[in-house]
């Protein structure tokens, strides 16, 4: 299941790449999980520069996405229903990296929280969604 998110086709188009599930997080049980990356360059710059504000957001959302798509059973499926982004610092080049996770599973909603980070570690962007779970 958690493979048809992390195989989305706006993933390929944008660049995005999805790290695989941590072995020691699937055996534990802790599917709620995701980090996905992208190699940023001139290429994503807005008038400023700087990487676009939109492919940050876009980035969390991915990973927050995944993480919540990880924690489906096979007969569901979901939507977002509400998504912030704060930006903390401008980013010109380099590797981005947006971790999530879920904090909070319902039966029909949940809260999803994201950190992006660049390549030395800091804090580039937070991320928080909420998520609603469709019965399909």
């Amino acid at each position: 299941m958690s493979q048809r998110f992390s195989d989305a086709p706006i993933s390929r188009l944008v660049g995005f790449q999805v790290r695989p599930l941590d072995e020691s997080a699937e055996a534990e049980g802790k599917l709620g999980q995701a980090i996905v990356d992208i190699q940023c360059g001139p290429q994503h710059h807005n008038p400023m520069g700087r990487v676009h504000g939109g492919l940050v957001s876009a980035l969390a959302d991915a990973a927050m996405g995944i993480a919540f798509g990880r924690t489906l059973l096979d007969s569901e499926d979901f939507s977002t229903i509400e998504m912030k982004v704060s930006f903390i610092r401008p980013v010109r080049e380099g590797r981005l990296s947006a971790s999530a996770t879920v904090v909070q599973r319902g039966l029909r909603i949940g809260f999803v929280e994201c950190n992006i980070t660049d390549q030395r570690g800091k804090l580039v962007a937070t991320g928080s969604s909420t998520c609603t779970v469709l019965s399909s």
